[in-house]
């Protein structure tokens, strides 16, 4: 009797932890984006703006380099695991965990920050003059801190969501957003800073710089709180815990997978800080991924520690189900979200950047946006699939995965200068990012049949659906612009209007359709997979 009302308990606790989580995203997402548009709206896409952006990727491609993959796929499984088999709950095995984290992330941000002139050397190409390597990497000296702050905050939120308390880390890096928005409305004082992003003095830097690693590192402190009330207790435990190995074993593949996803990374910020382009680029991707963030984050954080314990159990039809139904509604929302910004792209990129130092440059970005739009989907699906093979305990092949994709990527980077003017290069390169995608969606799916048992056949015809529905709110999307005055002054009114229209003729074709999909989305979570 117990057993049935804990069963029939798990999907309504999901539904409320995607529920908050789904908030918090959209929370997270939309200050996220303000954060880069008032980026954007203070240095423009100049070569400053391309400086700070090469600067600020350098602790991400650290953090995620050495330890970021390892702490966001592969710990949660583990400590769900301890915390199910272990008489304290998993208590000591993530002290010792914390511990040993710590020590690396202190290391390794200690080396970062002595070599910072060498990672600019090796990110900034300054072969055309377009680069700034002095600023980039006095930038690189305040921001490169992160290192320490990025890997507690993924240590802190691994911890709570393996106690299935998602609602805190979610919420944190709104923290974060708010924090660097105020730094950089400092520019809105009169006198205080130099507003010219040609011009950047020591003052202009220092609070840029600090003021972006205080978000950061108030990211990380507001999830102490959290710990504490979950029962967590912070303790140096020194000593070594057989289940290591595993963690190591499953941890070398991760980092594989996270050196070669920088690989990426690495061509792109050379070949856009050589013509220029490395903020609209920047710019461009967080407007493909925002809508993973506001649904695909909540379904993937929510759904991990689920799909870790079907993986445990050895219900792969289970764990096939949870991925099945992620799939289906990230496609029944993120394929009309396609078709709007497709369509809508050059608009809203008037829209936001019409203002500014970043004005003269809204066009490029339209033009981008529209070149990378039809990643949306690919990305989120891969990301799921990824998941999965860490459920799994298989952190091969997303590294098998992720050669690929980024040999798709650096290959059709690389070709962008060679076949494109300078000017239309960053359209290149973000095209070549979502064709990545594409090919790792691909090959992640032959994967999973091979692993799962067969194709899921119900995905099919939902993408179906959900591209005729994507048809359908681009069509109404575009008359609606067509109908419209083509100028700055009209571009928030049309790009209201052309997505109320077309999000209402998606709305209404998945439900001539009887789209299943359409009768899930507001329980955000898997309300059938719990079905045996």
């Amino acid at each position: 009797m117990q057993d049935v009302q804990q069963e029939r308990a798990a999907p309504v606790s999901a539904r409320r932890a995607t529920g908050s989580m789904a908030v918090a995203a959209l929370v997270s997402k939309i200050t996220g984006f303000l954060r880069t548009v008032v980026i954007v709206w203070v240095l423009g896409f100049s070569v400053a703006a391309d400086a700070y952006n090469a600067a600020g990727s350098m602790p991400n491609q650290v953090y995620e380099l050495l330890v970021g993959g390892v702490l966001t796929s592969v710990l949660v499984p583990l400590l769900v695991r301890a915390r199910a088999d272990d008489p304290d709950g998993g208590e000591l095995y993530a002290q010792r965990l914390f511990t040993m984290t710590t020590c690396a992330l202190l290391l390794v941000t200690v080396l970062a920050v002595l070599g910072a002139p060498v990672l600019t050397s090796v990110l900034v190409d300054e072969s055309t003059g377009r680069a700034d390597p002095g600023l980039t990497t006095a930038f690189a000296y305040l921001l490169l801190p992160q290192i320490l702050f990025y890997g507690w905050s993924a240590l802190f939120g691994a911890t709570l969501n393996a106690r299935e308390v998602f609602g805190p880390p979610a919420w944190a890096p709104v923290l974060n957003n708010v924090i660097l928005i105020a730094a950089f409305g400092l520019y809105l004082a009169p006198g205080l800073l130099s507003l010219d992003p040609l011009q950047l003095s020591a003052t202009d830097v220092l609070v840029l710089g600090a003021g972006s690693t205080l978000g950061v590192a108030v990211q990380a402190v507001a999830l102490v709180p959290a710990l504490l009330r979950s029962g967590f207790r912070f303790r140096w435990r020194w000593g070594w815990d057989p289940r290591f190995r595993e963690f190591s074993g499953l941890a070398a593949w991760t980092v594989a997978y996270a050196l070669l996803a920088q690989l990426g990374v690495l061509a792109v910020i050379n070949v856009t800080t050589a013509h220029g382009g490395l903020t609209t680029y920047n710019t461009v991707w967080l407007l493909v991924q925002l809508p993973y963030g506001v649904l695909g984050y909540a379904l993937v954080t929510a759904i991990l520690p689920r799909m870790s314990r079907a993986a445990a159990d050895g219900d792969l039809p289970r764990l096939g189900r949870d991925l099945s139904l992620a799939t289906r509604l990230s496609a029944v929302v993120m394929l009309p979200v396609t078709a709007l910004l497709v369509v809508l792209g050059a608009t809203l990129a008037t829209a936001l950047f019409s203002v500014g130092h970043g004005a003269s440059d809204a066009g490029t970005v339209g033009t981008a946006l529209v070149a990378g739009a039809f990643g949306v989907l690919p990305y989120a699906v891969t990301l799921l699939q990824l998941r999965v093979f860490y459920a799994l305990k298989d952190a091969r092949t997303p590294a098998l995965i992720m050669l690929l994709i980024v040999a798709v990527k650096v290959a059709l980077t690389m070709l962008s200068p060679v076949l494109l003017p300078a000017h239309q290069v960053v359209h290149g390169v973000v095209f070549a990012n979502s064709c990545s995608f594409v090919v790792g969606w691909v090959a992640g799916e032959l994967c999973l049949r091979a692993r799962l048992g067969g194709a899921r056949r119900d995905v099919a015809p939902a993408l179906a659906r959900s591209a005729a529905a994507a048809a359908a709110a681009g069509a109404c999307a575009l008359a609606v612009r067509w109908a419209l005055p083509d100028s700055p002054a009209w571009a928030w009114p049309c790009l209201a209007a052309a997505s109320v229209c077309g999000l209402a003729a998606a709305w209404l074709v998945l439900l001539l359709t009887r789209s299943p999909e359409l009768r899930q989305l507001p329980v955000p979570l898997l309300r059938g997979s719990q079905r045996r």
